[in-house]
């Protein structure tokens, strides 16, 4: 079998399990906070202060050790530490079945965020199979298997939690994720040649010494987190802004809806931006996705009724679908393939550390200004993303390239 036939099928098979993981990861999310007030007689607000704390922990931890496991990818190869990831959380959420007390889940989902970067990690190992003139289609593609994940996943888990219990849909969702593991099983790996004289191993002194040099490559690394912080800074209180629109009627319902929209729109349109960004350059796409998002999410502020808000997450979800797999692809363009890992596991821990910021944040400014405006704040974080963004391509003009 060729390397063309290779990638292709190994492309096939991480859409899958990165399928399997998103659905799983987001399974279990939506009633976190109903398996805490499970465990005893708590009050509102503690329920709602661990919700908080076991939720945002998991991304604390794969902040720490993302960069860690890109190096070892490098190094080692990228096939087995999937493995190893996959296992790892999926040996999490099965013991998070058994626990019967907050520390017990907090302690667990610490520990899950160590094996959290599963799909970052299978970015990087489609990445280093692709050339680099298609690698935004490409990534792009994969990218729908995680949306499609995202999507499914909490409509099961909800489902699977009213049929069969809290404790039971966590063992389920445990079996989804070893199924991931066995389909990485089946992958076959390599890694594209590099140019000619490029090196086989690179330190992390070296890598930040690559960074450090390429003003771009810096600027596109340091927004992913006020990418995520605006993301990030709505999804815990969205639910409570239907309520403000629609009322207390089928409120699950449609919070649901809302929170898919987005989803939608980002499954319409990843691959169809990752082959613009391929065509017209990865630079102006992002820039262009950023000013679409913040633009986009201003009148967020300003809708009466819930109809007027899904259409808005809807948008905003054409535009944020481009920003992953376009931001990836740049990288795979500008990192030499033995330090794509370690610059991606950088990416990725930036972006968790947004994951952990956005919430926090979002619950702060809605407690004293209102939720309208937790939507004023983020729009203006994606439009400064874009202007620092442009910034930078101006003062840099001979590192944009117009295309792969």
């Amino acid at each position: 079998m060729d390397e063309q036939l290779i990638a292709k099928r190994n492309l096939k098979i991480m859409w899958f399990a990165n399928f399997f993981i998103a659905g799983s990861m987001t399974m279990v999310l939506p009633f976190i906070s109903l398996y805490i007030d499970s465990f005893g007689n708590f009050s509102d607000q503690y329920v709602q202060h661990w919700s908080g704390i076991t939720f945002g922990v998991t991304f604390v931890t794969a902040f720490i050790f993302s960069p860690l496991w890109g190096r070892i990818g490098d190094k080692y190869g990228r096939r087995k530490l999937l493995i190893f990831s996959a296992f790892g959380m999926a040996c999490s959420i099965l013991l998070m079945g058994f626990v019967n007390t907050v520390w017990q889940l907090f302690l667990l989902r610490m520990f899950m965020g160590v094996f959290a970067g599963f799909i970052s990690m299978s970015q990087a190992f489609i990445s280093t199979q692709t050339p680099k003139e298609m690698a935004g289609r490409v990534l792009g593609t994969l990218q729908t298997g995680t949306i499609t994940g995202q999507l499914i996943g909490p409509l099961l888990g909800g489902l699977l939690a009213d049929t069969f219990g809290y404790s039971a849909t966590f063992k389920w969702t445990s079996i989804a994720i070893f199924i991931s593991a066995a389909l990485v099983i089946t992958t076959k790996e390599y890694r594209m040649k590099d140019v000619k004289g490029t090196k086989t191993s690179y330190t992390t002194k070296e890598v930040f010494k690559h960074i450090s040099r390429n003003p771009l490559l810096l600027n596109v690394l340091l927004i992913s987190t006020l990418i995520q912080i605006a993301h990030f800074s709505i999804q815990p209180i969205l639910s409570l802004y239907v309520s403000e629109l629609h009322g207390p009627a089928n409120l699950a319902l449609f919070s649901g809806i809302a929170f898919s929209a987005a989803g939608l729109g980002n499954l319409m349109m990843a691959r169809q931006w990752g082959k613009m960004a391929d065509r017209y350059g990865y630079i102006k796409i992002l820039i262009v996705l950023l000013f679409i998002a913040g633009l986009v999410y201003l009148p967020g502020a300003f809708v009466t009724n819930i109809w007027q808000l899904v259409v808005i997450r809807f948008a905003l979800g054409v535009a944020i679908g481009g920003i992953i797999p376009v931001r990836v692809a740049y990288i795979r363009q500008e990192a030499p393939i033995a330090m794509q890992g370690e610059v991606l596991g950088y990416n990725t821990s930036l972006r968790f550390l947004g994951n952990v910021i956005g919430p926090v944040m979002g619950g702060f400014i809605a407690g004293y200004f209102g939720i309208s405006s937790v939507f004023l704040i983020t729009s203006g974080l994606l439009l400064l993303s874009g202007f620092l963004l442009f910034a930078a391509m101006q003062k840099n003009p001979k590192l944009v390239k117009h295309s792969a």
